[in-house]
Order: C-alpha cells, then sequence, then structure tokens
C-alpha cells in the first residue's frame, strides 16, 4: 500500500490525507488542543495557526548543503540548525522536522518560488502552542514537545495510539502531561472518492475532530506574579492553598525557565544553558526539592508533646542552652546562647527554643514521632494533580534499620526534634501540613484544575474538593499550638517583623534548614561560608489566624533565616490575596532582621 501525507488548514484544523487499500483516500483531521486558564480567566496556554518550513530527511539527498541553500533565501539562524539536527538524531528520517517556524508572509512567497530547487522540503500550516506568561507558571503548565518512540510505547500500551496517528506532539510534564487526554482531543477523519487524477468527487463519510477541553485552574496569576515579584531573583519555592478546599492558589519554583523553547525542540544553546545552569532552573523545587524542615517541624511536634500526653501547657524546662541526653558526653546546642530561661510549650513555639524539642523528642521516641507526625502527610506524597511529585522523607527505627542495617540511636532522635537529621520535605509537604493545621485537622488533595470546560457543549465540570482525612485532635490542644503561632508574628516571636502594621492576624512559624554540618563546639558564621552551602529560610503560615483563607510554604534557598527573609514574602503574598496590595506597596522590608538567628544547628 502506498502511503502519503498532505497537511492543510480545514475548519482550524490540520488534515492529514493517506491512501486506503480500498482506494479511497482518507482524512485525518486533528483536534485544536485545549486552553488553560487561572481562576480569574488569564490564559496561560493557548494555540495559534502559522506556516512551517519542514525538511524530510529521507528525500533530501545532502542535508548540509540544503540547509546552506535554504539559508542564502530565508533567514536560518544557528540555533535553527541545532534544533533541526538535535530532532534529526532523535527522530526517524521519514518523519517531517520543522527547520524554521512562523514564517513571514515574504518568506513563504520566496520558497515558493524557489521550491523546485528543493525536494523533500516543505512549507506546511501548523496550529502552535504558545505560553504568554512564560516563567511565572512554567513548572506548573510544564509543556508540550515531539512525540518521541517512548510516548508512542506508551500510547500503545494504553490503547490510545491511533488517536495519535500523525500528532507530533504531546504533553511532557506539568498540567500539559498529566491532563493530555483532556487537552488533546479526539481525531477526526474523511473518507473520499475521488478520479484518476487524484481530484476529489464527492465525501463518502466524515467524522469532525473533537476538539480538547479547555482546563480552568484554581491558581490565581496575580498572586502566583506577587510572589515571584516578592522572591526577586532568590531561588527557593513557594506553595497557597486554600485551607478550605486544598486548591491551589499559587505555585512557584524559583528560577523558572521559557517553556515555549521546547514546543519545536530545544535547541543545543538553550538546553545547555538551562541543564548546566548552577542554579538549576528545570528543577520543580516546589514538587520535587527536598529540604530539612528546621523549625517548621516544631508545631507538628508541639501537637504530638500534647496528644500523647508528654507534655501539658503548663509544663516548663530551664533553658541554659543546650541539651545532654543521660550518659552521652555531647551538648546539643539551643541557637541562642545561653538560652532562653524557663519555656514552656507556648513560649517554645514562639522563641523557638530547641532545647525544649531536644527533650521532648528524646521523651516521644523516634516512632511515635513518625506515626502521629505523618498523619500531616510529612514524609508522603500529597496526591497532587500533577506528576513527579517526590516523598520526602520522615524517618524510623524501621526505616533505618531497611536502609543501613542499623539501629536507631537516641542522639539520631535528637536531630529530627528540630526538623534537622534525615527529616527531608518538600515545599508542597509543608504547605499541606500547615493547612490541616489551619482547618483544625481536615486534610484536602491539593489540585491544580478546578474546572473543565467541555469544548463541544461548553458546559463546566466543577472539580469537587476531595476530603482526604480529618485527623482527631483535641480542639483544646490545636488552640493552645495556634495561639502560639499567632505570637510567633507578634513582638518578642521569630517573625514579629513580617507582621509590623498588618491589616489582619497571621500565625505562622519560621525555620532554617542546615544545609552543611558544623563542628562540635562551633557556631554558624554565615559570612565565613560559600553562598551555595548556606542556610535556607523556610516559614509556614495561614491567614487570617481567626478564619483562614490561606495557608502556604516559604523556601529560599542559602539566605539565612526564616524571620528575616521567608517570612517577609509570605506577608507579601498575604497582602496581595487578602488586601490587593502589591510587592512595591507592602511596608515589609526585605532586608529586616529579626529578634534572634534561629540557625537551627546542632
Amino acid at each position: 500500500m502506498r502511503v502519503f501525507i498532505i497537511y492543510r488548514f480545514h475548519n482550524r484544523n490540520i488534515i492529514i490525507h493517506w491512501l486506503k487499500p480500498t482506494g479511497f483516500p482518507f482524512y485525518r483531521s486533528f483536534p485544536n488542543r485545549g486552553l488553560i486558564y487561572d481562576r480569574n480567566g488569564q490564559i496561560l496556554a493557548q494555540n495559534y495557526s502559522a506556516y512551517a518550513l519542514e525538511i524530510t530527511p529521507s528525500k533530501v539527498a545532502d542535508i548540509e548543503s540544503t540547509l546552506d541553500e535554504l539559508a542564502s533565501i530565508i533567514e536560518i539562524t544557528p540555533n535553527d540548525r541545532q534544533r533541526f539536527k538535535k530532532l534529526l538524531k532523535e527522530s526517524k528520517r521519514f518523519k517531517s522536522l520543522p527547520l524554521r517556524n512562523r514564517l513571514s508572509d515574504v518568506e513563504i512567497a520566496t520558497f515558493a518560488t524557489n521550491r523546485y530547487r528543493f525536494p523533500g522540503v516543505e512549507i506546511k500550516a501548523r496550529i502552535f502552542r504558545q505560553y504568554p506568561q512564560k516563567e511565572i507558571v512554567s513548572h506548573v503548565i510544564g509543556y508540550i514537545s515531539r512525540i518521541n518512540d517512548q510516548d508512542l510505547e506508551q500510547l500503545e500500551v494504553s490503547n490510545e495510539l491511533n488517536n495519535y496517528r500523525g500528532s507530533q506532539y504531546i504533553g511532557k510534564i506539568g498540567i500539559e502531561q498529566s491532563y493530555e487526554k483532556q487537552l488533546h482531543g479526539i481525531t477526526g477523519f474523511e473518507e473520499v472518492e475521488t478520479d484518476a487524477a487524484g481530484r476529489s468527487i464527492r465525501v463518502l463519510s466524515r467524522t469532525p475532530p473533537i476538539s480538547g477541553n479547555n482546563l480552568i485552574l484554581s491558581l490565581d496569576l496575580g498572586l502566583q506574579e506577587a510572589a515571584e515579584k516578592a522572591f526577586g531573583d532568590r531561588r527557593g519555592a513557594l506553595v497557597a492553598l486554600d485551607p478550605n478546599n486544598g486548591e491551589v492558589l499559587a505555585f512557584v519554583s524559583k528560577p523558572g525557565y521559557d517553556n515555549n523553547l521546547f514546543i519545536g525542540g530545544i535547541d543545543q544553546e538553550n538546553w545547555n544553558l538551562l541543564n548546566n545552569s548552577i542554579d538549576r532552573p528545570l528543577n520543580n523545587r516546589a514538587l520535587r526539592g527536598v529540604y530539612p524542615p528546621g523549625s517548621t517541624f516544631k508545631p507538628f511536634m508541639a501537637l504530638a508533646a500534647l496528644e500523647l500526653g508528654k507534655r501539658t501547657p503548663e509544663y516548663s524546662i530551664s533553658d541554659p542552652g543546650y541539651f545532654s541526653l543521660p550518659g552521652v558526653n555531647r551538648r546539643y546546642r539551643d541557637w541562642k546562647p545561653g538560652g532562653h530561661g524557663r519555656v514552656n510549650l507556648h513560649k517554645s513555639l514562639v522563641v523557638s527554643c530547641d532545647t525544649y524539642y531536644y527533650g521532648l523528642a528524646n521523651d516521644l521516641g523516634i516512632d511515635n514521632i513518625h506515626s502521629f507526625i505523618g498523619q500531616f502527610g510529612l514524609g508522603k506524597k500529597t496526591g497532587i494533580d500533577i506528576e513527579g511529585e517526590v516523598s520526602g522523607l520522615l524517618p524510623s527505627s524501621a526505616w533505618k534499620m531497611k536502609q543501613f542495617k542499623q539501629k536507631w540511636y537516641a542522639g539520631d532522635t535528637i536531630s529530627v526534634a528540630i526538623g534537622q537529621g534525615y527529616n527531608l520535605t518538600t515545599p508542597l509537604q509543608l504547605a499541606f501540613a500547615t493547612m490541616i493545621i489551619a482547618n483544625n485537622g481536615k486534610a484536602y488533595l491539593p489540585r491544580l484544575v478546578k474546572q473543565i470546560q467541555n469544548s463541544q457543549t461548553g458546559l463546566i465540570e466543577e472539580i469537587p474538593p476531595k476530603l482526604l482525612n480529618k485527623l482527631n485532635l483535641k480542639p483544646h490542644n490545636l488552640e493552645i499550638v495556634k495561639n502560639a503561632l499567632i505570637d510567633v508574628t507578634r513582638p518578642g516571636g521569630t517573625a514579629a517583623k513580617a507582621a509590623i502594621n498588618a491589616a489582619y492576624t497571621f500565625a505562622g512559624k519560621t525555620g532554617t534548614s542546615q544545609v552543611i554540618g558544623i563542628k562540635q563546639g562551633e557556631r554558624y558564621n554565615e559570612k565565613s561560608i560559600n553562598e551555595r552551602h548556606r542556610d535556607h529560610a523556610m516559614f509556614i503560615a495561614y491567614a487570617p489566624a481567626e478564619n483562614p483563607k490561606i495557608a502556604l510554604a516559604v523556601l529560599i534557598e542559602n539566605t539565612g533565616t526564616g524571620g528575616s527573609t521567608a517570612a517577609p514574602v509570605a506577608r507579601q503574598v498575604f497582602d496581595y490575596y487578602l488586601l490587593g496590595l502589591l510587592p512595591d506597596e507592602t511596608i515589609v522590608q526585605l532586608t529586616e532582621a529579626v529578634d534572634g538567628p534561629e540557625h537551627d544547628h546542632l
């Protein structure tokens, strides 16, 4: 059977034409890909039609000379060449590969008059994807790119290959990948009777294509932009959730990248810049970045203490600035030399007293910590509706035995107490856990897609909230911890200066995530450490404290303490979401220090 393909526009759909064994030509028409919007109707992914210059390698005798000749009549940049050669290595030689996209009318006319000189080279009508917001939502939206052999294998396994025959693009990461079935649509076809010269006589049958459905995300683009601006050039991540339903309001990973670069196949220069960058812009820090939670772990430790009966609100210790395990010749230091004096549970959170939690962890034991705090989603995937999430780590004695064939030691528990040691979590997990405190124990599935609009009927399907769990926490114990978190943002608390003159009350907990170890007896000195080895700043919070509408986690890499850098970012996000203030309108000074360094170093 002889097969040939012709592309043309037909009602804004692309048609593929080949000969069936019956002798009747068969046209396959490709659906428009669904659009993606934010919750307020701002476009995040759209389509446009244009013409592309494409080469079928199997029909070209000398690729290099053809490229040189084409460059003499149409602008072909070095990046165009590199991208084409990369595609050439990855694709079958009989596939048509793009050399230049979005040709101008003049370029189309110029090539048309020289068409006879270039066998195997054609101008083809295409529908292209575009991401107008670029870096701002790149880690959420992801991108589409050319279908490769691995994609074809997966489509065959899922019995979807027939719907993609002739298709060139598929979602690779982010929403584009996770909602591929919704976005792609259903391919249509026409069977046509032709005469001996190949001219169409009549249509025998027709099944029109069905465009992909549109997606409306829970994401607030304005809030996303405000968070990005608050970060400035710093690296890190922020995840903000609606604690009443689990909707993702903001999902920031800094730095981002221009996802438009990947659509037609990224050129080698841009790939090297992104892939080899020390800032790792392709790493989705919010979803896949794992960090010690630092003191943001302490509210969950405090709840464990109350719920498991290991501490009462009145119980207090005298903090000398360190903790010693019985029979062990080592001091585990508090961040404040000389200690905090008399400390009860409330004060332990407000001033972030390490010594209090060293003793508490020793009394709780690692397996009690693991089983109780595991209820808040730390150390496991949240189940968010984009792929690639990692689980982090909430250690246990069984885990250590399995991983290292070693028993668990009391000193290991001391490290876990302040969110260090084997503890690893993602910003998404911290936001999820904070949401559970904010809404009194309800754990909602975090989700990015809020609604799906049917492309045929225009009807919108609401994705209902999914309650994963309702923790059985005593209201009195929750109230004790939540009141302490409010006082963290008041005078004397580690995030006090981030809350100055706020028009609402918010609750939070600062944290500092240790990157490298410090020798026993030494003190952390930020100025003497390489910038990439400095501590990460963290902050979890929700607002308004009395009736939470937003809960979040902020991570800023290698910038010191949570109170001085991460908490002000959260304040600016709250100001925008609750008051409509832009980051340059808020009163927070990002460079201001807090009442104490809170380094969380053992």
